[in-house]
């Protein structure tokens, strides 16, 4: 049978259809040459992949997954990739679904609900086999999205009890009250809290200082810096010199991301104030470089990496159609005392 021509359609994408032509065999003969098919003869396969490297031609997922009802992609929607929090839990999870032969498509919602809902529409077109989506609030519109497309749904840093919802994560609310309780028990009265982004786990652990500085009678409106900005260093610096400028003076911040905490310590240090001595400093996440700190930062330890890892085995037996002994996974959380508090 003479070759087709190896012009792809109008649409500039090499089709099936043209490697076939190129190829000489039918469009369900290069079809079972790229699944590895043992049926196919090797002569076969050799020309199907040669002409599969004349034309660059790169199989259609979406096409795949509508055909065979398989997909092998698993979508993943996480805030920002700018802090390394997310760094380390999105490489967890890319680490243990190759493993198993699936991709992820990443989409980053900066912390908008409305950019989230069109990333979750945009994913969907593709078919995931899975869905790993970071925290628990989320729209109206996303969430029926998710309870409407029947697709196995993992939810990344938080830890849900109603039924039927699957989360792997731990208690901000707690994490950060315990934070709260180690700096009480070294004698702070006057502890500032320091928030920026203020997305709801940030908003989780206003919750939890909030709860403890109220069970000991020292809470103050006037204690509470919350900017709606995004989380940085250099907002740290700029909080840091506003919260002690307060008056009456606080004795202990705790800023809840470490890159704020990291920045009130650089102008502590440039401003001469001494820390602990005059005021303590803690932070949350103990992110890269915060043992390193001068001096070093007294944090929580939040298990990122491992929140990855167990969301994607998870989210894999749910795929599997395999049943789970609990649908919330709660990993916990450490107190990190250094020096800075």
């Amino acid at each position: 049978m003479p070759p087709r021509s190896a012009r792809p359609r109008s649409t500039g994408r090499v089709t099936l259809a043209d490697v076939a032509g190129i190829a000489g065999v039918s469009p369900i003969t290069v079809s079972r040459a790229l699944r590895g098919e043992r049926s196919v003869d090797p002569e076969l396969v050799a020309r199907v992949k040669a002409a599969v490297d004349r034309l660059g031609y790169v199989p259609d997922p979406a096409a795949r997954a509508l055909a065979s009802r398989h997909s092998k992609h698993v979508a993943l929607l996480v805030p920002m990739l700018s802090n390394a929090l997310f760094v380390d839990l999105l490489e967890a999870v890319q680490r243990a679904l190759r493993h198993e032969g699936y991709q992820t498509l990443i989409g980053v919602t900066h912390y908008d609900a409305g950019e989230e809902e069109q990333l979750l529409r945009g994913q969907l077109l593709h078919r995931p086999a899975g869905l790993l989506v970071t925290g628990l609030d989320h729209s109206a519109a996303t969430r029926a999205l998710i309870h409407a497309s029947g697709v196995p749904c993992v939810h990344l840093m938080e830890t849900s009890a109603t039924a039927g919802v699957y989360s792997v994560g731990f208690s901000q609310a707690d994490a950060a009250a315990a934070l709260t309780r180690h700096l009480l028990s070294r004698g702070h009265r006057r502890i500032a809290f320091g928030a920026a982004q203020l997305d709801a786990r940030t908003l989780q652990r206003l919750a939890g200082w909030r709860r403890e500085m109220q069970a000991a009678g020292l809470h103050a409106p006037t204690l509470e810096w919350l900017n709606p900005a995004p989380s940085s260093l250099s907002l740290g610096c700029t909080m840091f010199e506003q919260i002690v400028a307060q008056s009456p003076p606080v004795d202990a911040i705790f800023f809840c991301n470490d890159d704020l905490a990291q920045g009130a310590l650089l102008s502590a240090l440039r401003l001469g104030i001494l820390v602990p001595q005059r005021v303590a400093i803690a932070g949350f996440n103990d992110l890269t470089g915060s043992d390193q700190m001068l001096p070093p930062l007294t944090t929580v330890r939040t298990p990122r990496a491992e929140i990855g890892t167990a969301a994607a085995s998870m989210l894999l037996a749910l795929m599997r159609g395999e049943s789970l002994p609990s649908s919330s996974v709660d990993l916990g959380y450490q107190v990190i005392v250094r020096q800075s508090a």
